[in-house]
């Protein structure tokens, strides 16, 4: 653990002290290789590691675009002076709320309480390793010069940054929508931040759901209709809906999917939030399990609120050409032949559902980010996107894996209206029919086309929300 925090904010060469006589001014002009007046990222990277000041990757790029206001791809001596005075006032509020009991001085059991509140369990021995690494004076001791000299060329202020590489994010999009919520700091919340990566998440999420809606459209349609005397296949899949409906029919269903996102994004956040304050007790730290159990409850309550959408997208997807005329058209048959217990057809086994899905899609997670941590984390603990993509990926499709039989039972009752009166049954009844005519490998219809859509969903969400985040003018 110690080299994760060390990797994020912490060096071992000798930081450049702004107190002696090598001013602002002196440090500029020594940087400014070829004299044009400003300070480019190569000529920060090579002056700063010429001098022996030790900085992590990324950071010449970071403090570039940060104290580059007038966007030429430079820092002149205004916005390089500038840059390093407001980088230090935030430095300071960082040493400020390190500092436990105002004496001006960090110790190791500071260090350790701090990191504890953000939810990085560290133990004495790490916090006293990091400590070391800053005390110039060998006191055990670092006051503001020695924390202040060793931040300044490091882009990272607020120690929220440590957990940040490796927050969960809901930017992975792959159709399911019951992971348990993104974390936001405080900052983010008091900013406004948390609404601007909401909204770039659902945009990420309704392009990546359109990109790979006929993957999903066919495993709706295998789930229901496939046995082992009707086998669909998947191009065999493709083509009879295409034959029945055309290209476009692919897309079937795909509008109220997209629909669907804001309201579900916007309650699950708003429930997670209140959940967790009730789960931890006051002035205390988040626990995994507390979250665990948050996350549950708000995507339960999530779900419970729009899962009428859940069923008008599942009857649409399955509806033949000119069966209905658009989302209200499908919501209102429902509604006069059924009645409104039809529109939470489901509502059990989805609920039961969300328990090994945000169970396993977490617990697999923080496995392989702690396996990439201990093995890989040597000089910084950014694991890069293909690491953070991947682990996503994975915990996502394990947690799938889990439940994919209780979303197979889930459809086929949401479908029930479209299917023979033979076919109708309670979720018990519906899965001792499955086991006894299609065998276990029968609750896993449709789940080949439901694993080919990860990796593209997760791709276009990913590049989406990018582009949303830049868009929004989302700091990164």
């Amino acid at each position: 653990m110690y080299q994760v925090i060390r990797g994020l904010l912490l060096t071992d060469s000798r930081c450049w002290d702004p107190d002696s006589q090598r001013s602002y001014q002196d440090l500029f002009d020594k940087l400014d290789t070829n004299k044009d007046g400003k300070v480019d990222v190569a000529e920060l990277r090579a002056g700063l590691t010429a001098m022996g000041i030790s900085f992590r990757k990324g950071a010449a790029q970071k403090i570039v675009s940060s104290g580059d206001k007038n966007k030429d791809g430079g820092l002149d001596f205004n916005e390089f002076n500038k840059y390093l005075k407001e980088h230090e006032k935030k430095l300071r509020l960082t040493f400020k709320s390190l500092d436990k009991n105002n004496d001006g001085r960090i110790d190791a059991s500071e260090i350790k309480q701090s990191l504890e509140e953000l939810g990085m369990d560290i133990t004495q021995e790490e916090a006293q390793t990091i400590l070391q690494s800053m005390d110039i004076d060998g006191t055990m001791m670092v006051d503001w010069n020695e924390w202040r000299d060793h931040f300044l060329f490091n882009p990272a202020h607020n120690l929220n940054e440590i957990v940040r590489y490796w927050k969960h994010s809901t930017v992975l999009d792959i159709g399911e929508s019951i992971a348990i919520p993104d974390e936001f700091t405080e900052e983010e919340k008091t900013s406004g931040g948390w609404w601007k990566q909401l909204a770039a998440g659902a945009m990420a999420g309704a392009v990546s759901r359109t990109g790979t809606a006929p993957l999903d459209r066919v495993k709706v349609f295998m789930q229901v209709h496939s046995s082992k005397s009707n086998r669909i296949t998947l191009l065999g899949g493709l083509k009879q809906m295409i034959k029945e409906g055309g290209v476009t029919s692919l897309w079937r269903g795909n509008g109220i999917n997209v629909l669907k996102i804001a309201p579900e994004t916007a309650i699950k956040f708003m429930a997670y939030e209140q959940y967790k304050k009730l789960l931890t007790p006051e002035g205390g730290k988040v626990q995994t399990h507390q979250r665990f159990m948050a996350g549950s409850l708000a995507g339960a309550t999530a779900q419970s609120s729009i899962y009428p959408m859940e069923v008008m997208k599942t009857r649409l997807t399955l509806g033949k050409t000119g069966q209905y005329n658009g989302m209200f058209d499908c919501a209102k048959k429902i509604l006069r032949k059924e009645g409104i217990k039809a529109f939470y057809k489901g509502y059990t086994p989805n609920m039961i559902g969300i328990i090994p899905y945000a169970g396993i899609d977490l617990a697999v997670y923080e496995s392989l980010k702690n396996a990439w941590l201990s093995s890989y984390a040597k000089d910084t603990a950014n694991p890069g996107i293909l690491v953070l993509l991947g682990c996503g990926t994975i915990s996502s499709t394990c947690g799938q894996l889990a439940s994919y039989p209780l979303a197979l039972l889930r459809t086929r009752m949401q479908a029930q209206a479209t299917l023979d009166a033979s076919d109708k049954s309670t979720m018990s009844g519906l899965l001792k029919g499955i086991l006894a005519n299609e065998g276990f490998f029968g609750l896993y219809r449709g789940i080949l086309p439901n694993f080919m859509k990860v990796i593209p969903a997760v791709s276009i969400s990913y590049v989406v929300y990018e582009y949303m985040k830049t868009g929004l003018g989302i700091s990164k």
